[in-house]
């Protein structure tokens, strides 16, 4: 070509190198072709248009699939669409291959892409082209990779678990050994995370002003992907931060943009000890990776800011013990809920009772514990709790009995839910527990909550039924009878929420024996055995029900453990070497249901007794006591049994004695009668006289008392 003369027409030089033009309009769904790049793609070779089916039809189905992610990638980093397809004809047979190269656009106001590119024939063949985009092993191979790297990272639940995953990520034909992930917090660079490099090695890039010439801050600035596909292109772009990277000995750097909601929350880093080219392909799996990294980075950061929020906000509406009551031990928890917001309605709380002395008057070292829970796991519940809490407070320190405390609290709380229209009603269980620390006395009341359970001296685990009314704001006019039980030296009281014992697809009847395995093996002190019991009911080996949702924290749990010191008793289990093990219950002629809780209490309390004949024949007594005073008394029965042993303690070789007395207030006393084949009574003590050691019937100031005793029968040879 002379000087001066006109260059050639574009069409003409594209003719000449056999390229082909072509243009796409994802809008309207047409594509247009010159007459080149329909001889290439298999059509006469004059300018013709096509739909978006007969130009598919045109290239294997495979790469055709590929050609949308290749344009999605180009489009976010503002490149050139590349991409090599194979062209089929009407047999399905390649005939060519061909490579695209095109710049999408977006329209901004269809935000439909559309493309104008080339298309010219490559003459070597699909398998000389290492890692070709056409590879089907390849390509399968990276799929099977961001499933598997997907479904890791939408599992991992905290930041630590996701940069845990992140370094495990070992991506088909190209592994990097160097991963790093910066975060920005206002105009700095961080460090999140690290992978392949030293301790310590991240501390130059820590704190890094987001103007400084480094590949990461420019991700951060721009949300544009940077790949360095060598130490002197490196170089050349970023001479300031070289020297930094320098020493690490890479050959080939990814750095891509971590965005979530549309904001640019940091960067990843993706280095490698050999050299990458960065191929479409490639620059796809580290893009896709890394937008499924910052969406899982964005879910874990906003788990644990919630995590952090409402748990404090739960531990501040929850108190402190207090100061150390003389002859009494308690330890409290609070464990919160697991799963969605993490706001529970569980609460404990350890009252001062007002003055005066302890036998004669209310108060005088005596204190209450309250626990409870309210219906729901939302911040309506928490914001209960703390009302609910505060109200019980204020009853108590008023110097009201249990009862009285909990009907107030009832008709306050039904105060603060009842509606117009009913549609917010809430209740919650509570347990209110007033103690009398110098004769270890209990007066308790109970609104639908668990019962407590008592471990004995001697490691013994009891349920104590008591007394009990309706939830609390269910019914404003509700009462709520009191039980009393003494608590012994030695003895530790549990106080629960329903948590603790159904937490792990449990029942009540399978979460209370995990429970009372717990407590009876446990040697160590109050606050180990708070740890232990929280533990059990966490980890996966106390699971009575399997499957995927079993395996989490289902509800929030409250506990706290009283204990009674003194007469030579500790605390914990090493010290429990007692010689007497008594239980004491109160059957009234109102709630004749409790003789069953009776026959329970007892086989509980003889729950290592040698021969399992006489623990029936006890229960079948104190059946019969029991209801010969519901039955021909108008009197409650007070029910006292008592295992004594020698001096050895329980843990010793010596004889066992049981002696179980049932007290009424009636002066009538029972006569030995002989009952005929269908007599409905009469019976009791001819079935004492028959089973028990020896039995008796005792006149008392007011009433009478009706006992029997057990001599432990020694074990036999082959006996279990």
């Amino acid at each position: 070509m002379r000087t001066g003369e006109p260059l050639p027409a574009v069409g003409d030089v594209l003719g000449a190198l056999a390229t082909g033009l072509w243009r796409y309009d994802a809008a309207a769904g047409v594509v247009t072709l010159d007459a080149e790049a329909a001889r290439l793609v298999g059509l006469p070779a004059r300018p013709t248009t096509l739909t978006e089916a007969g130009i598919r039809a045109r290239f294997h189905p495979v790469d055709w699939n590929e050609v949308d992610g290749i344009v999605q990638l180009a489009l976010a980093e503002g490149t050139i669409a590349e991409v090599r397809m194979r062209i089929m004809d009407e047999h399905q047979r390649v005939i060519r291959i061909v490579r695209s190269r095109s710049k999408p656009s977006l329209d901004p106001k269809t935000r439909e892409y559309r493309l104008a590119g080339t298309l010219q024939e490559v003459t070597e063949s699909p398998t000389g082209a290492a890692r070709s985009p056409v590879t089907g092993d390849w390509r399968r191979s990276r799929e099977a990779f961001l499933l598997d790297a997907g479904r890791a990272l939408a599992e991992a639940g905290s930041t630590e678990e996701v940069l845990r995953v992140a370094a495990g990520l070992s991506m088909p034909g190209f592994s990097p050994d160097g991963l790093a992930v910066f975060g920005a917090e206002g105009d700095r660079l961080t460090v999140i995370g690290h992978y392949g490099q030293k301790p310590g090695d991240e501390g130059p890039f820590t704190q890094m002003s987001l103007d400084t010439d480094y590949p990461a801050a420019e991700v951060v600035r721009t949300g544009r992907a940077v790949y360095l596909s060598s130490p002197d292109e490196y170089r050349a772009r970023y001479p300031v931060s070289w020297p930094l990277a320098e020493p690490f000995d890479r050959h080939s750097w990814a750095f891509l943009p971590l965005t979530a909601a549309g904001r640019t929350m940091g960067a990843w880093m993706a280095a490698f000890k050999y050299p990458v080219t960065f191929t479409p392909d490639e620059r796809s799996v580290l893009t896709t990776v890394a937008r499924m990294l910052a969406q899982a980075l964005s879910r874990a950061g906003a788990a644990e800011t919630e995590r952090e929020l409402t748990d404090g906000l739960q531990r501040s509406m929850l108190p402190t013990l207090g100061p150390q009551i003389p002859g009494m031990t308690v330890t409290a928890r609070y464990i919160p809920t697991g799963g969605g917001l993490q706001v529970g309605g569980d609460w404990y709380d350890m009252i001062q009772l007002p003055g005066g002395t302890s036998r004669t008057k209310r108060g005088g070292g005596r204190f209450a514990v309250t626990i409870g829970d309210v219906q729901g796991h939302d911040v309506r519940a928490a914001g209960l709790m703390g009302q609910l809490r505060i109200a019980l407070r204020a009853y108590a320190s008023e110097g009201h009995r249990p009862d009285a405390v909990l009907s107030r609290a009832s008709r306050f709380l039904h105060g603060m839910t009842y509606g117009d229209d009913g549609a917010d009603l809430r209740f919650a269980t509570c347990l209110y527990v007033e103690v009398d620390p110098a004769t270890g006395t209990l007066e308790i009341a109970r609104a639908g909550h668990p019962d407590p359970a008592i471990r004995m001296a001697d490691g013994t685990v009891l349920m104590r039924p008591t007394a009990g009314g309706v939830p609390l704001g269910i019914d404003p006019d509700a009462d709520y009878p009191t039980t009393r039980l003494v608590l012994g030296a030695g003895e530790t009281m549990l106080l629960c929420t329903d948590g603790l014992i159904e937490t792990g697809g449990h029942d009540l009847d399978t979460g209370w024996r995990r429970i009372r395995r717990i407590l009876e093996e446990h040697d160590g002190d109050m606050e180990a055995l708070a740890d232990a019991l929280v533990q059990a009911v966490h980890g996966p080996s106390s699971h009575h029900a399997t499957g995927p949702l079993t395996d989490r924290r289902e509800d929030d749990i409250a506990m706290v453990l009283l204990c009674r010191t003194g007469e030579g008793f500790a605390c914990a289990g090493a010290d429990r070497r007692p010689t007497v093990r008594r239980t004491m219950l109160t059957v009234a002629q109102a709630d004749p249901q409790r003789v069953a809780g009776a026959r329970q209490q007892l086989r509980e309390l003889l729950h290592d007794w040698s021969s399992v004949d006489q623990v029936d024949s006890a229960v079948l007594l104190v059946s019969e006591m029991l209801t010969n005073v519901l039955v021909h008394t108008d009197a409650d029965a007070l029910l006292l049994a008592e295992i004594s042993c020698d001096g050895d303690g329980f843990g010793g070789t010596g004889g066992r004695r049981l002696r179980v007395e049932v007290t009424d207030g009636s002066d009538d006393l029972p006569h030995k009668r002989q009952p005929g084949e269908l007599a409905s009574s009469g019976r009791g003590l001819v079935l004492a006289e028959l089973l028990a050691d020896g039995w008796g019937v005792e006149p008392r100031g007011e009433g009478k008392s009706t006992w029997f005793e057990l001599y432990e029968a020694p074990v036999k040879d082959g006996d279990a």
